[in-house]
């Protein structure tokens, strides 16, 4: 097995807020390696977009990582100077923001930006502007010399996304982390997004992180998934393994919510009851305790991570059980 080209180690961070101490992320661990596209799923609040801001440190000011490791090549980019974590951005580790709405300056063409984003290259504007052009050919956007002329407000929510796809890519990074993707879309541009996404993974030498709430664009895109809840990693699987037999309950239970995988219709859909704990006081034992169907009094106390395979893991003291 090939060494990580990313690896998020034990990684503990904390939101200093008006009410107190919020724990973000709770020893989460990660490994992608070159060529694996890496699914990361849960619930809104769950810590998927922290996990993501931290890989390139782009965490708000409030945050404090107060224990653990994100090593790129083995090197602990949170340990870097901000000179160098700075270099390491777009370059090496680029990422798609969650909202393409909001992902460009107004007041410039896009052109301006594909331009200005490749600041690092030391080649000349033309040169800029061609690689530029062909990207935008490549994310499917038809007319790319208009686009480049074009202000983001001219652009519809599919065509900005294309284009901050074809920005992410500028570079070529190794490490490419697409921050729920299609959340601001309609079904028909997802469905685009997602088709655009699968065809470039096959000429992408690099590493794919997908932070997503949708289990299908999960089925679609990865090889390994990480599920998250209460800013922990719950149950680490190869795809298959999660959809087929997961050992989580906290997994059962989303992908049973998931409409994808109804054979009936229904007129309620099925959700899970309760809702995330507290994470300024998280619970001593396992975070799911408290909405699980399955919980006992040993639930109360921390579960071990249970080894199913070698590929699959899953926090939770009955794991170790039939699925």
């Amino acid at each position: 097995m090939t060494e990580p080209l990313l690896e998020i180690d034990a990684l503990n961070i904390t939101y200093h807020t008006d009410h107190g101490k919020l724990s973000a992320l709770r020893g989460a661990s990660l490994i992608a390696r070159t060529g694996e596209v890496i699914g990361i799923v849960g619930e809104s609040g769950c810590g998927k977009s922290t996990l993501a801001a931290s890989v390139i440190n782009l965490l708000p000011q409030a945050a404090e990582v107060t224990s653990g490791a994100v090593r790129y090549k083995g090197t602990d980019i949170l340990r870097l100077p901000p000179e160098a974590q700075r270099a390491l951005r777009g370059q090496d580790i680029a990422m798609i923001f969650q909202d393409p709405m909001t992902a460009f300056n107004p007041v410039l063409t896009m052109g301006a930006q594909l331009v200005d984003f490749q600041h690092a290259a030391q080649i000349p504007r033309a040169e800029k502007l061609t690689r530029a052009r062909a990207l935008l050919a490549r994310v499917g956007m038809p007319d790319p010399d208009l686009t480049l002329r074009r202000y983001p407000h001219q652009l519809s929510g599919g065509m900005r996304q294309r284009v901050a796809i074809a920005a992410a890519l500028l570079m070529n990074p190794t490490v490419l982390v697409a921050d729920e993707p299609t959340t601001a879309l309609d079904v028909t541009m997802e469905a685009q997004i997602i088709h655009l996404l699968r065809d470039l993974r096959r000429d992408y030498q690099g590493a794919i992180l997908v932070i997503t709430h949708h289990l299908g664009v999960v089925a679609e895109l990865c090889d390994r998934v990480y599920v998250m809840y209460a800013g922990e990693v719950v149950e680490e699987a190869v795809v298959d393994d999660l959809f087929h037999a997961p050992r989580h309950p906290y997994t059962r239970a989303l992908i049973a919510c998931d409409p994808g995988h109804f054979e009936q219709p229904t007129p309620i859909l099925p959700t899970i009851q309760g809702r995330l704990p507290d994470l300024r006081t998280p619970p001593t034992g396992c975070s799911f305790a408290a909405r699980c169907p399955l919980a006992e009094a040993i639930c109360a106390t921390p579960p071990p991570r249970i080894q199913i395979s070698p590929t699959q893991s899953a926090l939770c003291h009955k794991a170790g059980g039939q699925p």
